[in-house]
């Protein structure tokens, strides 16, 4: 059902962004420090959304990278708990005097 729901999203967006690219078809300009570009405005559009998508995905990167960090070391925490714990069943059980 998730997936439905994403595919459906997926299609009015990109519904969406085809109406947007035939109703502006006209070239922009871009002035850039060392040229001009012209393109249409979606396509311009289409490339900040892409610059931005990964732009994002650096930037969460860090922090992705530190949580899979952590998230190895709590799990050898959690197995070296487990041996020692399985160790300490293994003991017999002293009567206190």
């Amino acid at each position: 059902m998730k997936r439905l729901v994403w595919l459906a999203l997926a299609l009015v967006v990109i519904a969406i962004g085809l109406s947007f690219a035939m109703l502006n078809p006209a070239a922009t300009e871009l002035d850039f420090y060392f040229g001009r570009l012209a393109l249409p405005l979606s396509l311009w559009l289409v490339i900040a959304f892409a610059i931005g998508a990964l732009l994002g995905m650096v930037a969460a990167l860090g922090i992705i990278t530190k949580q899979r960090w952590q998230l190895a070391r709590l799990r050898r925490e959690v197995a070296s708990s487990r041996d020692e714990l399985s160790e300490l069943r293994k003991l017999p059980i002293r009567n206190s005097p």
